[in-house]
């Protein structure tokens, strides 16, 4: 269908947005969804997108392109200049920036409108109606953005206007409540959608404080110091090393994929345990205080020594220490990033 209208979505994966597609879609508009990432959000994905865009498509029949706006992120991330929510989430500044990217990529997918799955009153800081204003008058997308869920509390937009969406068949949700997008998920036969939890590590209590103390070292913020700082137990050694130890095969995988030259990658040699990372530290202290934390968080043998071998790898090459379990009282001294 060649004179097809295109719409940009912004896909969180959440039930309202896969909603907004689908509705969307309905009316006879091509939609093709974007799932942007950080660090922060669905990063993982990048690592399989083409059996995440095969999931979506066939579980909720939308087409949908990941594209990772970090770099953009973190600038943003410094100084937003809506501010944070409760915790270290520029919630506001967040919604701008996407749209803002969306609005970029428009020419190149033939698209007249963008759509989102805001709702008024669903989240107390982003989606109030005044701030919807803030976010398309910030975005620069005042009339191309369509909020198809609650668009009969918003002015009419471009595509609206132009007649490619009938307003009238557009739903009407509003609040908290989950009552009529449950209701109209049913009618388009879609189940098995997620939970409304929130995926985002910037909302998360204790990860806000670390991911804010290392934004408050201003030189120290990059794409790989981020993922660094989001994996594994992370600590803060007296001689500048900064270490991050693997609390699982997987997250073991994760702290080992991350290295950089520079770094140290520590191990035990004869059982299995953690692997570790140290960073911006070649100093013997912290490489011993690194070792003996790998010690203590490695599998205990019953009745085996208490000094064990650690491997430590630096510029390609092994060094073992001998190493005991980092004592209680010393580790209630170190601080965790």
């Amino acid at each position: 269908m060649s004179n097809q209208p295109t719409a940009i979505a912004l896909f969180s994966g959440g039930l309202d947005s896969i909603l907004a597609c689908r509705v969307v879609a309905e009316q006879g508009v091509r939609v093709r969804a974007l799932k942007f990432v950080t660090p922060f959000f669905d990063y993982d994905l990048l690592a399989r997108e083409a059996q995440y865009r095969k999931k979506i498509r066939e579980k909720y029949d939308i087409d949908v392109e990941i594209r990772d706006i970090t770099d953009l992120y973190l600038d943003m991330l410094l100084d937003p200049p809506h501010g944070f929510g409760k915790h270290f989430n520029p919630c506001i500044d967040c919604k701008i920036l996407m749209l803002i990217e969306a609005k970029k990529l428009m020419a190149a997918y033939q698209a007249s409108f963008i759509i989102t799955g805001e709702v008024v009153g669903q989240r107390p800081m982003s989606q109030r109606k005044d701030t919807l204003r803030v976010i398309e008058r910030d975005s620069g997308t005042d009339s191309l953005l369509l909020r198809p869920l609650c668009a009969k509390s918003q002015k009419p937009t471009a595509a609206e206007l132009a007649g490619i969406i009938d307003r009238e068949k557009l739903p009407y949700c509003s609040g908290r409540g989950r009552s009529q997008q449950i209701e109209l998920a049913a009618g388009f036969g879609i189940t098995g959608y997620p939970s409304p939890a929130g995926g985002c590590k910037l909302t998360d209590p204790n990860l806000a404080k670390q991911i804010k103390t290392l934004f408050s070292r201003k030189d120290m913020v990059n794409r790989d110091n981020v993922r660094f700082l989001l994996v594994g137990r992370q600590f803060r050694l007296p001689h500048g090393g900064w270490l991050a130890i693997g609390r699982s095969q997987d997250e073991n995988d994760a702290v080992l994929g991350l290295w950089q030259p520079g770094d140290l990658v520590l191990k035990l040699n004869d059982r299995p345990g953690p692997t570790a990372l140290l960073r911006y530290s070649s100093h013997p202290a912290d490489i011993s205080l690194s070792a003996a934390l790998v010690v203590r968080y490695g599998k205990k043998i019953p009745g085996g020594p208490l000094e064990v071998e650690v491997i430590v790898r630096q510029d390609q090459r092994d060094t073992i220490l001998r190493s005991s379990p980092l004592p209680d009282e010393q580790l209630a001294g170190l601080t965790i990033i």
